[in-house]
């Protein structure tokens, strides 16, 4: 069978291309509200639309959900995406690349920057309990890590990898209001290409649920992870890029 490159969304039936949006509008819920949340989605090509839920949210604001049919096709064949481009590594086979080729325990630093508390995705990431099941960074024999935990500043950050010879450099972001978290890596990443030279220069490494896998050049990182990530594809991405690379610096 020919793969369909050509898909609409589907709702009650294959093709019907019925979806459903959510979004809040800084209204007092009120009927004038419903009309309001519909005449949005009509603009949004959602024709007909369905209001199916309406709720306050504290004073002055009101969360829809709004259910209906939209006519936009997707062509699977023009959708661009990241590839990993680097083979998923059991721990062990981490722990044996790493022991073999670099000769020293690779040094891991992580952290929320600027006024970040959200230490969920850091420590799943990096905490030995990890996450659904997948122990984190610190389960890896031949990982050194290094969590300093939430709302590290920059300047806090480049010490703690000057300090702890760091090889990589994991940060978290889930603030994103007003781009925090674009305005927080541009920042990381211009005070480590200012403080270090590029031999001396850790991997820069960004994961949040809002970042853009294809911003890597824009932000000045070397890796950008999204929602879902495990630490077994952080592991492996590390050394990929700085073992089997030869990016990691002689210790």
């Amino acid at each position: 069978m020919t793969e369909k490159t050509i898909v609409r969304p589907y709702g009650d039936t294959t093709g019907d291309g019925m979806v459903q949006v959510s979004f809040t509008l800084p209204v007092p819920h009120d009927r004038r509200a419903e009309g309001a949340a519909v005449q949005l989605a009509n603009k949004m090509g959602i024709d007909p639309a369905l209001l199916v839920h309406a709720k306050p949210m504290g004073e002055g604001f009101t969360f829809f959900v709004v259910y209906g049919r939209v006519n936009h096709l997707v062509d699977l064949s023009a959708v661009r995406v990241v590839e990993r481009g680097y083979p998923l590594l059991s721990a062990r086979e981490v722990n044996a690349v790493v022991k073999r080729q670099l000769r020293r325990k690779l040094s891991v630093v992580g952290a929320c920057i600027g006024t970040d508390a959200h230490t969920v995705g850091i420590d799943a990431i990096l905490n030995v309990k990890g996450v659904a099941g997948e122990k984190g960074l610190e389960y890896y024999r031949e990982l050194k890590v290094t969590n300093l935990g939430a709302q590290v500043s920059v300047p806090e950050l480049v010490e703690a990898a000057r300090v702890e010879r760091a090889d990589a450099v994991l940060v978290s972001q889930v603030v994103t209001q007003r781009d925090a978290h674009l305005h927080n890596t541009r920042e990381m990443s211009a005070a480590f290409r200012e403080a270090m030279p590029v031999g001396r220069r850790p991997l820069l490494v960004v994961g949040g649920p809002r970042f853009d896998e294809s911003q890597i050049a824009e932000l000045g990182v070397d890796r950008i992870f999204g929602r879902g990530t495990t630490p077994g594809e952080v592991a492996s991405y590390l050394v990929h890029a700085l073992v089997t690379n030869k990016r990691a610096r002689v210790a």
